[in-house]
């Protein structure tokens, strides 16, 4: 039987040619950094001070080993997950990942055509280049989720999520780990702020009530709208109250995004929320946090199964999206992988990762023993540190 993983090695070993793309993360990486400013590719790569929270991310995943499983009929494999009626190819979908024009020109656009074609949703960030609808209309039928930064006004977040509603989006994701932006090393060194630029605005620039705002249109005056933009974005005050009004003004599902502690999941699961994301946004805010995939088995114990719950933050590999589900994630979030390939290759490069992702689930799948993501468990892993 084919599959994802044969299907990519006879077309790479067929050909006999040295492929045009990588294969690994760290090749990505490379290419981004080599086509990209400073500015821009730190803004991408860096995280939060130190950034030993990136570091903690992948250590977790090291510390974590699969236990394959021998002589078991592995000839049929299902790599799908559905996870509030959308349905994903594999256990993974594409992290809201911002401003992505700064990493290629077509940005969210090239993103949202790669997602499609590959079968993987993609969830939106509010703080894209292009318009969520016109990244709607690059989807067509494709499912795909709308991430909210709520801001300090509340009639804007109500207008952007009844955006997303008119336009397609399933689901709205609100962000609750970045009320502020974290102490990021490499963009203070780069002296880089993009949103000062006019990268990542397109959602606040077209909406009606951000406009209404403005004594003078941001096509007039780009410089007192960034301004705006910003004293809408930063939410210190932010609170479950703001998270429910936005519940309020929209019939669609909502997850909450950036919980790592088990008394935030058990709050959740009071306040009626649909879903959670255990995020840490990769190590961009807290430095010196929890690992994401630390903080994974408690979340999920805490929820108790009432609600999905996707994982995010140092996703690298096939390997790490089974590991994440093994720990009991609904699915996983993968985002700096296909943002250094949009950075290299465009919309190639982002259904080069995808391929690849798809393809290493399948070989590492069917070489552990599983016919399919859900058979995963806690017994599927070895803690390296017991």
């Amino acid at each position: 039987m084919a599959g994802y993983g044969l299907d990519l090695q006879l077309e790479v070993y067929g050909k006999g040619e040295v492929p045009d793309h990588p294969f690994s993360y760290e090749g990505w990486e490379q290419r981004a950094r080599e086509v990209l400013d400073a500015g821009a590719f730190g803004y991408i790569a860096g995280g939060a001070g130190t950034e030993w929270t990136m570091r903690a991310n992948r250590e977790a995943f090291y510390r974590w080993r699969l236990r394959p499983r021998m002589l078991r009929d592995v000839s049929e494999r299902d790599l799908s997950v559905e996870v509030l009626g959308a349905r994903s190819a594999g256990p993974f979908m594409l992290a809201p990942v911002g401003v992505l024009s700064i990493a290629h020109p077509e940005a969210e656009l090239a993103v949202a055509r790669a997602a499609a074609a590959t079968g993987v949703p993609v969830i939106l960030s509010t703080v894209s280049s292009f318009t969520l609808e016109e990244v709607a209309r690059e989807s067509g039928d494709a499912p795909r989720w709308f991430q909210l930064y709520p801001g300090r006004s509340p009639e804007l977040n109500r207008s952007l999520v009844e955006r997303a509603e008119r336009a397609g989006y399933s689901a709205v994701v609100i962000t609750l780990d970045t009320t502020m932006l974290g102490f990021r090393r490499r963009d203070l060194e780069n002296a880089y702020l993009p949103f000062l630029k006019g990268e990542g605005v397109a959602n606040y620039f077209s909406d009606p009530i951000f406009r209404a705002r403005l004594k003078e249109a941001p096509e007039r005056d780009p410089e007192a709208a960034v301004r705006a933009f910003l004293e809408v974005y930063v939410t210190p005050d932010l609170t479950w109250d703001d998270v429910n009004a936005v519940r309020e003004a929209t019939s669609l599902p909502v997850l909450v995004k950036g919980i790592t502690h088990p008394e935030d999941a058990r709050e959740a699961v009071r306040q009626g929320v649909e879903g959670l994301v255990v995020s840490n946004h990769g190590g961009r805010q807290v430095d010196g946090a929890v690992a994401a995939l630390d903080a994974l088995p408690k979340v999920v114990e805490a929820v108790g199964g009432s609600m999905p719950v996707l994982f995010d933050s140092g996703v690298r590999s096939g390997a790490d999206a089974l590991k994440a589900v093994a720990l009991g994630a609904t699915a996983t979030l993968v985002g700096r992988p296909y943002a250094y390939a949009l950075a290299a290759a465009g919309e190639s490069g982002v259904r080069r990762v995808v391929r690849s992702l798809l393809a290493e689930v399948d070989l590492q799948l069917a070489l552990s023993g599983y016919r399919s993501v859900r058979e995963l468990g806690a017994s599927s892993l070895l803690d390296a540190r017991d």
